[in-house]
C-alpha cells in the first residue's frame, strides 16, 4: 500500500503534467488574430434607490433551461436600447444604501461584423449517464494542499465569499463572482448586509508543529467588501433570470497583496491554449479545501461557456481562465474569460442535455466590469 505522503506527491506529479503536457503543441502554434474591439461604457450620474430588504435565500446550485432560440440569442441580436439597459448596474454600499447607475454605450457598431464571436450551432452527442448531478464520470477534481500550492499563482487568486460561494481576484482591491451569490434576480440575499471574502491561509503559517499541519486544514483570513455592483441584466424583476448576466463586482475595504489574474474578452475555445478552461473553488462537498478542475469546452454560445468541469455548490463565482495569447507581451498568458454559474439544461431537437456553465466575458461585458475595477474608460482597452 502507497504511504499517504508517497500518494500525496504522485497526486502533485500528476497534477503539474496535466497542466503543462497538452499545452505544449498550443504554445508552437500562437493565433495570429487582430486585437478584439472593445466597446467603451459612458456612465451617467448614479441615482439613489430604496434601501434593499435582504430577504432573497442564497441559492447554491443554480439550475436553468434554455431551449434553442435561448441557445442562440446573443449580443448581436439584442437592440442596442436592450443592451443599454442590462448594462445598467446597482451598486449596494456597505451601510446598505444602493444606487442605480444608468450607461451609454459608443462604438459598438464594430459589435455586428465581430467574427471572434462564436457562432456555433450545438453539436447532438449520444446522451451519457451520470453518477451525480454536476460531476461526469470519474470525479476529476483536485484538492489543493501545502503551501507550496495554496499560496502559489494560479490556485491564490481563488476566495471564498460569506454567503457559501466563491471568487476570484481580479485587481489589488476587486473580486469576481457570480451574481447569485448576492442576489437572486429580485433583491439582495441576506448574507450581503455584511459581505466578506476570505483568504485561505495555509495551516503551517500559524503553526509552530511542522509534524501536524498536515492534518489540519487551512485557515481564512476575512475581509470586509466596501460595495457591491450587480449589472441590471440580472436584476431581471419578475422576469425569468438568465445565467447571460450572472456575475458580480465587489471592491474590498482595503487593498490586499496576493497576485491577481487579469481578465481578457473569452476567445474562441479553439484559440485557447490546449482548448482547455481551469477554474478553482470551494465546492460544498469537500468542506474548507480548495478543488481545482480543468476540462475541454464542450460548446459555447456568444454569453456563455459549455462544459463538463466537475463541480459541485458552492463552486460558484470561480474564475474560469484559459491560456490566452497576449498580443502586448507576445506569449500565453492565464487570463479570467468566465464566471461559473451553475448547471444548465438545453433543449435541443426534443432532447435534453445537461451541462456546468460559465458566464463568457463578452467585449460588453469587459467593458463594463473593467470599469468597475478602474472606474475610467483609458484603462479598458483589451490586449
Amino acid at each position: 500500500m502507497m504511504a499517504p505522503r508517497e500518494s500525496s506527491l504522485l497526486t502533485h506529479l500528476l497534477l503539474l503534467l496535466q497542466l503543462l503536457l497538452p499545452l505544449t503543441l498550443s504554445f508552437l502554434h500562437p493565433p495570429h488574430h487582430p486585437p478584439v474591439h472593445v466597446p467603451t461604457l459612458v456612465p451617467h450620474a448614479p441615482t439613489p434607490l430604496i434601501r434593499s430588504r435582504f430577504s432573497a435565500q442564497t441559492q447554491l446550485d443554480f439550475t436553468t433551461h434554455c431551449n434553442s432560440s435561448c441557445f442562440h440569442r446573443g449580443e448581436q441580436e439584442a437592440q442596442k436600447e436592450q443592451l443599454t439597459e442590462k448594462l445598467a448596474f446597482e451598486t449596494l454600499y456597505a451601510d446598505g444604501s444602493r444606487t442605480l447607475t444608468t450607461v451609454d454605450v459608443e462604438g459598438d457598431e464594430e459589435l455586428e461584423g465581430d467574427t471572434d464571436q462564436p457562432k456555433r450551432g450545438l453539436r447532438v452527442r449520444p446522451r451519457h449517464k451520470r453518477v451525480r448531478r454536476q460531476i461526469y464520470g470519474a470525479d476529476g477534481r483536485f484538492n489543493i494542499q501545502g503551501d507550496d500550492f495554496l499560496l502559489d499563482y494560479p490556485f491564490s487568486t481563488a476566495v471564498r465569499i460569506s454567503t457559501g460561494c466563491t471568487g476570484v481576484l481580479v485587481s489589488q482591491q476587486h473580486v469576481l463572482t457570480a451574481a447569485h451569490c448576492v442576489h437572486d434576480g429580485k433583491d439582495y440575499v441576506k448574507g450581503a448586509r455584511k459581505l466578506r471574502v476570505g483568504f485561505l491561509i495555509p495551516p503551517s503559517i500559524n503553526s509552530t508543529k511542522a509534524g501536524l499541519t498536515s492534518a489540519k486544514k487551512p485557515l481564512v483570513r476575512w475581509v470586509r467588501v466596501k460595495r457591491t455592483r450587480v449589472p441590471k441584466g440580472w436584476i431581471q424583476g419578475p422576469q425569468e433570470i438568465s445565467m447571460d448576466f450572472d456575475y458580480a463586482l465587489l471592491e474590498l475595504r482595503w487593498p490586499h497583496r496576493r497576485p491577481f489574474m487579469r481578465l481578457s474578452v473569452a476567445p474562441s475555445s479553439d484559440d485557447l491554449a490546449g482548448n482547455r478552461i481551469h477554474f478553482s473553488g470551494f465546492d460544498s462537498d469537500r468542506s474548507g479545501e480548495l478543488v481545482y478542475r480543468f476540462c475541454p469546452v464542450e460548446e459555447e454560445s456568444s454569453d456563455l461557456i459549455y462544459q463538463h468541469c466537475d463541480a459541485r455548490p458552492g463552486a460558484s463565482g470561480s474564475g474560469v481562465y484559459g491560456r490566452v495569447w497576449d498580443n502586448s507581451l507576445e506569449r500565453w498568458e492565464r487570463k479570467v474569460i468566465g464566471i461559473f454559474s451553475g448547471h444548465q439544461w438545453l433543449e435541443i431537437d426534443g432532447e435534453n442535455r445537461d451541462y456546468n456553465v460559465a458566464v463568457r466575458i463578452t467585449p460588453l461585458k469587459f467593458a463594463q466590469i473593467c470599469y468597475w475595477v478602474h472606474g475610467n474608460r483609458l484603462d479598458c482597452v483589451q490586449d
